[in-house]
């Protein structure tokens, strides 16, 4: 179906989508059927689409709307969808609930663009393009990591950010909470996480901003509540997002050993918060008492996450402070380990399997892509060769190509680009182009690939104005790729994403146009 009518440029694009002719109208008068099992998508498509249209969508036996759970459609998986949209009536239906939570997602794509305003309630009628939709994702792992343990955002902005993700149908909601320069989650058995932990002073070392950042120069401060957290997890829950918790370790710990110093290397050592950029040389010791940390910390997680996936991060671990450590070493002799340096697969795999056991995924950045143990489900992101190094050995992939998916990179090369992360641009197209499995790879090891994320760091971004710059239109372009494969090429990509941009105009996201435009248009870091 041509994108060149704006009511059927849908993104991602549907597996098959063609047009009956004609419209359906709603008004006031409209109301909603859910069968057995389709009840939270129907009140998903209330919650959304009521406020801004002004129409009640109430619950009938005799609703045009209607929402069908039906597991004998086992062909579209576990988030594919049927949607039929006759000139009298509507009908949604799915195998199962995410399906029917992405279908509503196209039905707000098919309404005008006012109709995701948080502005005043149209006049209405309101009106969808009669289509026949079937559509299946492409792979099951379409997530975005965002970073608020470098800047702490507020949790009202992580729930907008939820939003955005469902309306593109990307599922996953990777929560990077933990860094040297930042702990973000309470736990309970340890409160100086977050009462020392989430807390950094002014650098006195030097300035921050647009020649590096080297140094952050500004006090900065938050850490969220477990209700919070959990409010987060149900509303993400409720819109088929999985929220997936990243607690930082072996390295990227100087927070916990601010917190904590007794958790290192040299316990009598006292730090602050780090206050820079870059990668921390100050990591976990090996001792007996820093297991103990990690599984209670752990524990406190996987009680607000439900997460099946639990990222203990692992990657940039510098091993100095175990290779002059005796106690260190002694460890490494007692395991019989080869050294000091082995003393980080053999980290990781003590972690992973208390995962393991408690019936959780250990998720982690390769740096390889063949050293983690393999249980581990990868996160391949140094190198594009590292996906397939891991899908070759057996593991369970993302592909999250540094080059290609980190999007607090520069979009141009344009001078009034916001400050951004030392290296060349990651344009939109170079996101759209990027195949987490190509095709040339065998077809045992392209199933072992999830799927793909992006990724947006938070050195050099601490507004969320600055995030919706950096993410939007780079997210569209990822989510169209790893929904629908890239099938209609980066030129329709392009034809649907102009259309597109009435959506996100709608919602007041503050993406980077497509066309040659002002400086005073970006954010302003």
């Amino acid at each position: 179906m041509p994108a060149s009518r704006p009511d059927l440029a849908l993104l991602p694009r549907p597996s098959r989508i063609s047009s009956l002719g004609g419209r359906l109208t709603l008004d006031r008068s409209t109301t909603v059927r859910a069968l057995p099992g389709a009840e939270p998508a129907a009140d998903l498509l209330r919650s959304l689409v009521g406020p801004p249209t002004g129409l009640p969508l109430a619950p009938s036996p005799e609703g045009r709307i209607v929402l069908v759970l039906d597991d004998g459609l086992g062909g579209l998986g576990e988030e594919g969808y049927g949607l039929t949209v006759g000139p009298q009536a509507l009908r949604l239906r799915a195998a199962r609930p995410a399906g029917l939570l992405r279908g509503v997602q196209t039905i707000r794509q098919l309404l005008p663009a006012e109709a995701l305003s948080g502005g005043a309630p149209g006049p209405g009628p309101w009106e969808l393009p009669c289509v026949e939709i079937t559509d299946v994702p492409d792979r099951p792992w379409r997530g975005a990591l965002l970073d608020v343990a470098r800047h702490f955002l507020p949790i009202g902005y992580l729930h907008r950010y939820v939003d955005l993700l469902a309306l593109h149908k990307l599922n996953v909601l990777h929560l990077h909470l933990t860094d040297d320069q930042g702990w973000r989650m309470p736990v309970d058995a340890y409160p100086r996480l977050t009462t020392v932990g989430a807390r950094r002073a002014r650098s006195q070392k030097g300035p921050g901003g647009p020649e590096g950042a080297e140094f952050d120069s500004v006090p900065h401060e938050g850490a969220y509540t477990k209700a919070e957290l959990r409010g987060l997890v149900r509303y993400a829950a409720e819109r088929g997002v999985t929220v997936v918790p990243e607690i930082e370790m072996p390295g990227h710990v100087r927070a916990a050993l601010a917190a904590y110093p007794e958790l290192g290397n040299r316990p009598e050592r006292r730090m602050e918060v780090w206050d820079r950029w870059g990668v921390c040389d100050t990591i976990l010791g090996v001792h007996e008492e820093v297991f103990a940390f990690c599984r209670a910390v752990l524990e406190e997680v996987m009680d607000v996450f439900p997460s099946p996936y639990i990222h203990i991060g692992g990657e940039e671990c510098p091993t100095t402070e175990w290779e002059e450590s005796p106690a260190a070493r002694e460890r490494a002799a007692a395991e019989g380990l080869a050294g000091p340096a082995a003393l980080h697969g053999w980290f990781m795999g003590r972690i992973g399997a208390f995962l393991v056991e408690r019936g959780r995924i250990p998720l982690g950045w390769a740096v390889s892509g063949t050293e983690l143990p393999l249980d581990f489900t990868v996160m391949a992101w140094r190198d594009a060769s590292h996906a397939r190094a891991a899908a070759r050995r057996g593991h369970q992939v993302i592909a999250a190509y540094h080059r290609r998916t980190y999007l607090d990179y520069a979009q141009s090369g344009d001078p009034y680009e916001p400050v951004a992360q030392p290296g060349d641009p990651v344009t939109l197209r170079t996101v759209h182009g990027y195949e987490p499995a190509p095709a040339e790879w065998p077809p045992e090891e392209r199933a072992r690939v999830l799927g793909t994320q992006g990724q947006l760091w938070t050195e050099y971004v601490r507004t969320p104005e600055e995030i919706e710059y950096l993410s939007y239109p780079r997210l569209c372009a990822l989510a169209d790729r790893s929904w629908s494969g890239g099938r209609d090429g980066w030129p329709g990509f392009v034809e649907r994403l102009r259309h597109h941009t009435a959506r996100l105009d709608a919602l007041g996201v503050p993406y980077r146009p497509l066309d040659a435009r002002s400086p005073a248009t970006a954010p302003t870091p």
